[in-house]
């Protein structure tokens, strides 16, 4: 029972561990050619963590639970390990392949219209407010001609990341 409960936990800590030093571990063994991409997919460190702490917890309730000794308390912990470690394989790709949306970029705000919070002179710079993705965004604007504040301005041209081209709305 004590060497079930000691995979368990040492299995735990090894899963703490690869969380916590986040592919450190890994990067140990990244110098020698052999084992390159060893650690990859099936043998990563989750997978084996789970796969340990389950072998252990697994064959430690079936020993304890049970009348069988310690050979089918080795089997039944490993099925559940096996079944562990192929859950968390799974679990790590999916969460390796989420993507997120691309970052807006300044070319996104050709065309977007807002207002002016601060007074553009002639061929200098104010601030527009636009919207973003959903979100109201302060933006240094430059125009060719003055613009008063709360005019009501389209984007031309991106200027920089954070900067734009403007030109007032005609009515």
């Amino acid at each position: 029972m004590t060497v079930f409960l000691g995979l368990g936990i040492a299995g735990i800590v090894l899963l703490v561990l690869s969380l916590l030093l986040d592919g450190v571990l890994e990067g140990l063994f990244g110098g020698a050619g052999a084992l390159d991409g060893l650690f990859d997919g099936l043998l990563s460190l989750p997978v084996v963590a789970g796969f340990v702490s389950m072998l252990g917890f697994g064959g430690a309730l079936v020993l304890g639970t049970t009348g069988l000794g310690a050979g089918p308390a080795t089997v039944a912990g490993a099925c559940a390990g096996t079944g562990a470690g192929w859950l968390t394989w799974k679990l790590t790709r999916a969460l390796m392949r989420d993507q997120t949306a691309p970052t807006p970029r300044g070319d996104d705000l050709v065309g977007t219209a807002g207002s002016v919070v601060t007074a553009i002179p002639a061929d200098g710079y104010g601030e527009v407010l636009l919207h973003l993705a959903g979100q109201r965004v302060k933006y240094a604007a430059r125009s060719s001609a003055a613009v008063a504040r709360g005019t009501e301005i389209w984007v031309d041209a991106a200027l920089s990341p954070t900067s734009v081209a403007v030109r007032p709305v005609e009515r």
